[in-house]
């Protein structure tokens, strides 16, 4: 009987993840866990689509740890996510989430990670991926915290923002992808094409003089590529690195991207933008190839993104094969 209860408790954690090991390529030899739980824009296809990407042509060992039911399927937005555990070892924290309250033994594991100065990158509503009320344990991560010591949470602590708007009409304006002229040299820039579309609206960004602003998102009137530009929307900063200081006073890598939902990925050039911003967070710039291989490992449909309509019915296990189809539909 003890046997089985320990073999249970071993094998719980492993319900909210999959693990692609990886195998030649730059990347081996390092780790990156994904953390993707968000109630809009299908975090659960894009981070698995990237991790395969990451594994198969680059050689990383990629973790993805989802939110979930009680029942091990993946749900939108579950401030459940088992297996954060996984950072303490981690060369890199990809997060793609909204509005988590996770348990104190979870979040512990994130926290963790931050103090010891872990390199980071964040996509889209990671500027707000905490909404922890008073009083807990881990109330300064949230993104309205008010204290002196952490202002306005992760977000802002970390990625550089916190949760400031929407920049138009979300669902309704797509955004095109503009190049700063000026980082034209900049590695994580090296074979991205410009105007890149991308079917999440914008998001205010504003920076300061520890971002390097690497795009802006120009608001459309319309949801397609050859939808004019708002005249009224100026383009917003939507693509950033900066550094952020763990507890022993470590300056860690961060790539921050106010875009990311499923259905932006299908534009290979805004891909390739978040597959060489994670080669720079894991401090592999030198090994940025413009023609390095983005594509797509196994079906990849993306859901159109919004609160409602996931595929329900899911669990990690069913995307454990680095080659099934992102959704399988239920």
């Amino acid at each position: 009987m003890k046997f089985i209860s320990l073999f249970l408790l071993t094998l719980f954690p492993l319900m909210g993840q999959i693990t692609y090991e990886g195998g030649e390529g730059p990347g081996k030899g390092k780790h990156i866990v994904f953390v993707a739980s968000d109630h809009e824009y299908r975090t659960e296809e894009t981070c698995p689509a990237l991790a395969r990407i990451l594994s198969r042509h680059h050689g990383f060992k990629t973790t993805v740890l989802f939110g979930v039911d009680g029942k091990g399927h993946i749900k939108a937005g579950a401030s459940d996510i088992k297996g954060l555990e996984a950072l303490k070892k981690a060369d890199l924290m990809v997060i793609f989430a909204r509005f988590l309250d996770l348990p104190d033994d979870q979040m512990k594991h994130i926290a963790d990670y931050v103090d010891r100065g872990g390199p980071v990158v964040g996509l889209r509503t990671s500027s707000h991926a905490f909404k922890i009320p008073k009083g807990k344990t881990y109330s300064r991560f949230d993104f309205k915290f008010s204290g002196d010591d952490y202002k306005n949470g992760f977000g802002h602590q970390v990625l550089g923002n916190t949760w400031v708007g929407h920049y138009g009409r979300n669902h309704r304006q797509a955004t095109r992808i503009q190049l700063i002229s000026s980082q034209k040299e900049n590695p994580i820039l090296k074979g991205v094409g410009n105007n890149a579309l991308c079917a999440a609206g914008a998001y205010v960004g504003i920076p300061d003089d520890t971002f390097t602003v690497l795009t802006e998102s120009q608001p459309l009137n319309g949801m397609t590529k050859d939808s004019p530009a708002d005249p009224k929307k100026k383009p917003s900063p939507s693509t950033w690195t900066r550094h952020y200081t763990g507890k022993d006073g470590t300056k860690a890598r961060v790539f921050h991207s106010t875009q990311g939902a499923s259905q932006d990925l299908l534009d290979a050039n805004y891909r390739r933008l978040l597959i060489n911003g994670i080669f720079w967070a894991a401090g592999l710039e030198k090994e940025i190839k413009a023609d390095a291989k983005i594509d797509f490992v196994g079906a990849y449909n993306p859901t159109p993104f919004g609160f409602g309509g996931e595929v329900k019915g899911v669990k990690p296990t069913d995307l454990a094969d680095i080659n099934s189809p992102i959704m399988p539909k239920k």
